[in-house]
């Protein structure tokens, strides 16, 4: 299943049998083993957990079998169960909390009201909230006598070993107010809070302080919906079967700095469900509704918000199970939604679960605590076994940010990935894996980077997903009371002030390379070049992204890429990682600049790699041999898949304009001239899907000799050449039609600035070999050309084209057409 739950802990394995043990101990002793064993199991149905320190410990309670209220602490760390404290009456538990040290428990406790009892303790008060010293001496003083419920919470700071001179407890009436108290002796007077329909948080300290961190108003109606707290423990006093008929209100963070909350109001229908998160990060809130799998669908319990880092679960047992996203909450399809049937949904607890620090989660009906995380596993089955593209980039992100294992993960989507290129309608796969991979390569260095770098290729959605209706709104965002941050406090108000102030959005993308890219291209083919020291950078930039790669490499890749220069490339490359660096260095503050270099260069070698990884996996899937880089054999359907894969990632990196290994064109052009009839070949070059290189052709005028078949082939592909490779190539081939194309433009060259002179009408026939006046006469004036000007004549070292070379071309060319 998506959720992976493992148990922590167990009231029945972890509880029970230590619990047994003491009994037996204390019954042996009074002579009545077997009596006590016999009573314990008849109170065993009382046993439940009453709380979940900050540090993991479980407090647990229960009665025996004259009403005592037994007080027990299971530590997570050592697995061991301590004693704390039993209240020899017949009381209700409320609420607990012990101190770090475990020398202080407050509890909350009630009269029963088993047969009409009255509270002993304290006649005419409805809750008793008391605190035990329990080392070094046994002693209990009264906190509370009040006609309210109380909750209790020890606090828990982050302070260094030496602990803190006093503790901190607070006190949640049901009263709606809430009293802090400083224990060493006695007890101090409180710093009292009262709560109104605003979003309030407060910030304790060491020191006795606090601070109203931000308010921030939530547009949710709270006045009829009673009295409930989240995270004070499990309230044994209301019905929980009543639970799914009022509100549930969450608060969530993460280390990132984000900053939800999550609300479903009361069930009106039992056709569709309905809850609300405001991303207060992100400025604004998304209702949910989900349609319920039938009309007569009963719900019993109540919404279940879990959460899981950089996603929140929410869970309706039965119904439906959500994983939304809330690092990136815009589009919907980066959100996982599964409804109706599913085993997922079966598998999954159906009591209440409660959401702890740590992903930590409390089933309070079982007792059992259990760590919460994404089952990679499960994630990547699903991925292969589902045929929704809005599951497919759901899944794909879920399981790209889980962060377990990248390798083995990315080795095992780019195998989806390979199968699966053309059956995404919605969105290009090869992108969104090369984008999303990338990001979340480099993303956990820093939490800013999710503002700096596309998370995704999709930046819109239109598709409705069955089931779920959604409405975006905009929110107001929390005021902020402090006007210095350290920690989460600086990651949220860094979200905030995005926010505010960034728009468009600060994300990169390579339409400056691009420019840039084009004008050295035209530069190059122009032969005007700007500084050299600033090509000489972009050049090394390409050099050491290169050499990142040859380090990452694990095992000697099969696919002949980096065997050449391939300076355009290199140059796309280069300019990348300029353009990214001084992109970051705008926008990271308090970043040192080689850290940002290196992170530069680390991006753009991750998506380097992936490409070679794609394209890796699908040439040792198809057991490709070294020998379909000659021209001489027919293609294997195994080429033409490849041919196939290598055309899709050209699609997927050309509209981002991504840079592509080198040497990446040159195989793809090999396997174009094997797989592809001359009609489609000539198509797919004339519309800039297959990008002629020197190498290729180079291997191809070598590789293929002079048949009809092959001549027409090689003079379709050097006249599609570019100028300067187009001459080089033509002297690789010795055959009439390049003679003639060299001489075409050895003529071009010498008249391109030619301006008639006047001239004796009278030939010397006697330097010509035939009396052609036409060809003669041209001749003539080309060697005059040739000799007052040496400069023009040096055709790229070639000295041996010259005004006889072309009459004889000339000449052989007009015997070819009259068939002599």
């Amino acid at each position: 299943m998506a959720l992976r739950l493992v148990a922590d802990f167990e009231l029945r394995k972890d509880v029970l049998p230590w619990l047994r043990a003491q009994r037996a101990a204390s019954a042996a002793g009074a002579g009545a083993r077997a009596g006590g064993a016999g009573i314990f199991e008849n109170n065993y149905e009382s046993l439940r957990v009453l709380n979940v320190e900050r540090n993991g410990n479980i407090i647990y309670t229960y009665k025996d079998n004259k009403g005592n209220v037994f007080f027990g602490l299971y530590d997570c760390q050592i697995r061991q169960n301590e004693h704390l404290y039993t209240f020899e009456k017949d009381l209700q538990v409320v609420s607990g909390s012990v101190n770090s040290e475990r020398t202080l428990l407050a509890a909350s406790l009630v009269q029963s009201t088993k047969e009409g009892r009255k509270n002993e303790l304290q006649p005419g008060s409805k809750c008793l909230t008391l605190l035990v010293e329990i080392h070094p001496i046994n002693n209990v003083k009264v906190l509370k006598a009040v006609d309210s419920y109380i909750w209790v919470q020890f606090l828990y700071p982050h302070v260094g070993s030496h602990p803190l001179p006093e503790n901190h407890l607070l006190l949640i009436s049901e009263e709606k107010y809430i009293e802090q108290f400083h224990i060493q002796v006695i007890q101090e007077d409180g710093n009292k809070v009262k709560s109104r329909s605003i979003l309030k948080c407060i910030q304790f300290y060491a020191n006795e302080n606090f601070n109203l961190m931000f308010e921030a108003p939530l547009d949710i109606s709270l006045s009829d919906s009673g009295f409930k707290l989240v995270n004070f423990g499990c309230d044994d006093l209301q019905d929980q079967e009543k639970l799914s008929k009022y509100l549930t209100l969450c608060v969530f963070t993460n280390h990132t700095g984000s900053l939800c909350v999550c609300y479903s109001p009361k069930f009106d229908s039992w056709e569709q469900i309905t809850y609300s998160v405001f991303y207060f990060h992100k400025g604004h809130s998304k209702t949910f509704t989900a349609a319920l799998r039938s009309a007569d669908s009963c719900v019993t319990q109540a919404i279940t918000f879990l959460n899981l880092d950089y996603y929140v679960a929410v869970y309706l047992p039965g119904h439906f199970f959500h994983l939304l996203n809330i690092q990136h909450p815009d589009l919907i399809c980066h959100s996982l939604f599964l409804t109706g049937n599913n085993e997922v949904i079966d598998m999954l607890p159906h009591s209440p679960l409660q959401s702890l620090s740590g992903s930590l989660v409390l089933d309070w009906c079982s007792g059992k605590l259990y760590r919460a995380f994404l089952n990679q596993s499960y994630l990547l089955e699903f991925l292969w076994n589902t045929r929704l593209d809005w599951e497919k980039i759901a899944i794909l992100h879920c399981v790209l940010s889980c962060g377990r294992d990248p390798q083995f993960l990315e080795a095992k989507i780019i195998q989806w990935v390979s199968e699966n290129i053309s059956t995404c309608h919605s969105f290009d796969l090869i992108q969104e894996f090369i984008i999303a991979s990338s990001y979340w390569s480099i993303y956990p260095e820093t939490s800013n980077w999710d503002k700096l770098l596309p998370y995704s290729s999709v930046l819109t959605w239109t598709t409705e997903i069955p089931g779920i209706t959604l409405v975006t709104e905009e929110i107001a965002l929390p005021l902020m009371k402090v006007h210095s941050f350290q920690g989460y406090w600086e990651k949220l108000n860094f979200h905030l002030e995005y926010v505010k102030y960034s728009k468009p959005p600060l994300h990169y993308n390579n339409s400056v390379v691009r420019r840039e890219w084009n004008r050295l291209i035209s530069e190059e083919k122009t032969g005007k070049r700007r500084s050299k020291v600033y090509v000489r950078n972009i050049l090394d930039n390409a050099i050491k992204v290169i050499s990142n790669l040859e380090a990452r490499s694990l095992e000697q890749r099969l696919t002949p890429l980096f065997q050449e220069e391939d300076n355009p490339q290199r140059l796309l490359v280069g300019l990348m990682v300029s353009e990214l660096k001084d992109h970051l260095l705008r926008h990271l503050q308090g970043v040192e600049k080689k850290k940002i270099e290196q992170m530069a260069l680390d991006y753009v070698s991750k998506l380097l790699d992936l490409i070679c990884q794609v394209l890796e996996t699908s040439w040792r899937k198809y057991n490709l041999h070294p020998w379909v880089l000659h021209f001489d054999r027919q293609a294997s359907v195994a080429e033409f898949a490849v041919f196939h894969t290598m055309t899709r990632i050209l699609e997927a990196t050309n509209s981002l304009f991504l840079p592509l290994p080198p040497g990446f064109h040159t195989l793809h052009v090999i396997l174009g001239v094997r797989c592809l009839p001359l009609h489609n070949l000539l198509h797919y070059i004339d519309n800039g899907v297959l990008l002629l290189t020197e190498t290729a052709v180079t291997r191809l005028m070598e590789d293929l000799d002079n048949t009809e078949k092959n001549e027409k082939l090689k003079f379709s592909i050097i006249v599609r050449l570019p100028p300067l490779i187009g001459q080089k190539i033509c002297r690789l081939w010795d055959h009439p039609m390049s003679s003639n194309i060299i001489s075409r433009n050895h003529v071009k060259r010498l008249l391109q600035n030619y301006k008639k002179q006047p001239q004796s009408s009278r030939i010397d026939k006697s330097s010509f070999s035939i009396e052609f006046l036409p060809l003669n006469y041209f001749i003539e004036t080309l060697t005059d050309l040739e000799s007052s000007s040496q400069a023009l004549y040096a055709f790229e070292g070639h000295d041996n084209v010259d005004a006889t070379f072309v009459e004889e071309a000339a000449l052989r060319h007009t015997m070819t057409l009259l068939g002599l």
